[in-house]
């Protein structure tokens, strides 16, 4: 429910590039930010309410993104404009301040991912006893959480690039 633009939502006609991009920035706030950024994308729900009533200080406060940049910022509150037709198209996300940081390195922030996945892989065993129950889910953080909000960010900027 989350992902769905809300013109979805409200039964109306739209476009399928401007609902994708829509999901696109639901996606993109969930890798930085590790939590969803509203539970729906209707006018009464009160986190997308604080965004379509320009309360983007309560929101930053509420969803603790007081410290996302502010290019990130701006192109998240971009892709969850309400109407399609002020979406940016995925031209203008390309060319958009936040995908074009040159203090990103490729090798660094690959080094760190991996080094943090490394980390948190569990312990071989060599007794079926030992090991964990596949019922069971281990409690852990996402890697993608613990790596840098920096590093997380210009990762996903050339992912998006290189598409």
């Amino acid at each position: 429910m989350t992902y769905m633009a809300p013109e979805i939502k409200e039964g109306k006609t739209y476009k399928g590039t401007q609902v994708d991009l829509f999901s696109l920035g639901v996606i993109l706030f969930i890798i930085v930010q590790g939590i969803f950024p509203f539970k729906e994308a209707r006018k009464e729900e009160y986190f997308y309410g604080l965004l379509l009533n320009g309360r983007f200080d309560t929101y930053w406060n509420k969803v603790n993104g007081n410290s996302l940049s502010a290019p990130f910022k701006d192109l998240i509150l971009k892709l969850f404009s309400y109407d399609g037709n002020n979406r940016p198209t995925m031209e203008d996300i390309r060319a958009h301040e936040w995908m074009n940081d040159s203090s990103y390195n490729e090798e660094e922030t690959r080094a760190t991912l991996k080094a943090e996945l490394n980390r948190r892989k569990p312990p071989k065993t060599t007794s079926r006893r030992q090991s964990a129950s596949p019922n069971k889910v281990m409690a852990s953080p996402s890697p993608v959480k613990a790596a840098s909000r920096q590093a997380l960010n210009n990762a996903t900027s050339a992912i998006v690039n290189k598409t």
